[in-house]
């Protein structure tokens, strides 16, 4: 069945969008909840006018949501947790929990938290980049670092950091080692003159 969509409809159409869809979708779920109407003349045009009105609207949602995100993006949030000895949280970090701060770094009263796109919660104390989708056509991503309650955030050496220490540390012994060789060597031969 040919339908026009009068509403925006997740994962199926946009207003005004006119598709082909199973008659059974059509007559149980779309129609009567006022979603879509049979794809003819009337319905046709005001879906139009409907969609025209839709794309200003979020173009508008979409600029005020390019100027937040130009704000936010990269921004790090630190949150305080529970660890156990072995680094893991007690508990998580969710969508929920990151939300709260987001609104506290924007300055709203509050941020959805279905717009923090977090695969999993966060179990583990470290920093993790999450996006954020601000608009449909907007996203921003932060970094969100977990660190244990009593610590402060980014106490932790990174593991590279420390192992280019032992590295430099190792290099400056053997530059020493190799300096106490050549001095030897050189006294050996003053000796034998």
């Amino acid at each position: 069945m040919k339908v026009v969509f009068l509403e925006n409809v997740e994962g199926t159409a946009q207003v005004g969008e006119v598709k082909d869809v199973k008659s059974g979708f059509a007559r149980n779920f779309l129609l009567p909840r006022g979603l879509a109407a049979p794809a003819i003349e009337p319905y046709l045009r005001w879906a139009n006018a409907r969609a025209v009105r839709e794309d200003k609207k979020q173009g508008d949602l979409d600029k005020q949501a390019t100027a937040i995100a130009e704000r936010i993006e990269g921004a790090r949030i630190t949150m305080p947790a529970r660890v156990g000895e072995t680094g893991k949280l007690y508990g998580s970090i969710t969508g929920v929990h990151i939300a709260a701060e987001v609104a506290k770094l924007i300055g709203e009263p509050e941020f959805d938290h279905r717009k923090v796109l977090l695969g999993e919660a966060i179990k583990e104390v470290g920093v993790q980049p999450v996006r954020l989708r601000l608009t449909r056509n907007v996203e921003a991503t932060v970094e969100v670092e977990v660190f244990a309650e009593g610590e402060e955030p980014g106490m932790e050496a990174p593991p590279d950091a420390s192992a280019e220490a032992e590295t430099a540390e190792a290099k400056d012994e053997d530059e020493a080692d190799e300096e106490a060789t050549d001095e030897s060597e050189g006294e050996t031969e003053e000796d034998e003159t």
